[in-house]
């Protein structure tokens, strides 16, 4: 008996959902059927997959070891349908992409604009992700090219290129008691309330690194999720900010905010371009991580 995928893509979503009832729901399915499926797989396998606790539905040893291959092996399927369909439709392929905000803020709008000129069948599939869930994805071949800031050292395997480099300044309302200096440190701004990005950003995890290097503490008064709320914020005067000095810029020439120089090292960045491997890409991606690497 051989296993279905159909089988694998509910256990997966289970575990993932934590319940069989929600994974029911979002499958349009009966919990009965999963719940048939769940069993029928275990009795292929010959061990139990799941249990259920007070936290709802968890996985066993070897359900983990399922959940790694089975999310692989989905992939793969997705990526036969996908690249067969392309074909049916003559498009050239369809590449999945990750990357954090200040990549699809600075550089990608313009790059991906290019490429698709070059090759309009190709489709890019674009999501913004923080830099450490942008590595896992590329990892576990849920995406096909991946921009971060700092490439986790957890993933030996991936294969790393150089992308680009940006410059962090702060960022304060007109007129606020930092425009008195033309550069400053990091340390001699943690007086102020920042208003920050969200949780697990590389910036954000930047800051709270020097914070706590300096046994200071680090006044994070609001969070946000896009620069153009973090500009819309220090504006209004709820704090102050961190951002590449190029998002920042249309904003400082409508003399909406000001600028400041971070004095610090780290405030000079290198983004990372990540893959699982150059052979493995189908071709649209191959070309894709060649024009991102050469423009």
């Amino acid at each position: 008996m051989l296993i279905d995928p159909t089988s694998l893509r509910l256990f997966v979503c289970v575990i993932e959902q934590g319940s069989i009832a929600k994974a029911a729901e979002l499958n349009f399915i009966a919990a009965s059927a999963i719940s048939k499926r769940i069993k029928e797989l275990e009795q292929l396998l010959h061990t139990p997959l799941m249990m259920r606790t007070n936290r709802g539905v968890v996985a066993t040893p070897a359900g983990k070891a399922l959940l790694q291959m089975s999310r692989g092996v989905l992939h793969q399927l997705d990526d036969i349908y996908n690249q067969m369909n392309e074909f049916s439709h003559g498009l050239r392929g369809q590449v999945r992409m990750v990357a954090n905000i200040s990549a699809i803020s600075q550089f990608l709008p313009k790059q991906l604009r290019s490429f698709l000129n070059q090759n309009p069948q190709v489709q890019i599939h674009l999501e913004e992700k923080i830099s450490s869930e942008i590595v896992r994805a590329v990892a576990e071949n849920s995406a096909d090219i991946g921009i971060v800031t700092i490439a986790s050292r957890e993933y030996t395997d991936l294969s790393i290129y150089p992308y680009k480099t940006d410059r962090l300044v702060v960022i304060t309302p007109v007129g606020h008691p930092l425009g008195q200096f033309k550069e400053i440190n990091y340390i001699d701004t943690l007086d102020y309330d920042y208003v920050g990005l969200h949780t697990g950003s590389a910036i954000n995890n930047q800051m709270l690194k020097a914070s706590e290097a300096e046994s200071l503490p680090l006044n994070m008064r609001i969070q946000v999720t896009s620069y153009e709320a973090l500009c819309s914020m220090v504006e209004s005067g709820l704090g102050i900010g961190l951002m590449p000095i190029d998002i920042a810029r249309p904003y400082i020439k409508a003399s909406r905010i000001e600028a400041l120089p971070l004095l610090d090292s780290w405030a000079h960045r290198e983004l990372k371009i990540c893959v699982r491997s150059s052979d493995q890409l189908f071709d649209a991606a191959h070309h894709l991580l060649n024009h991102l690497r050469t423009t």
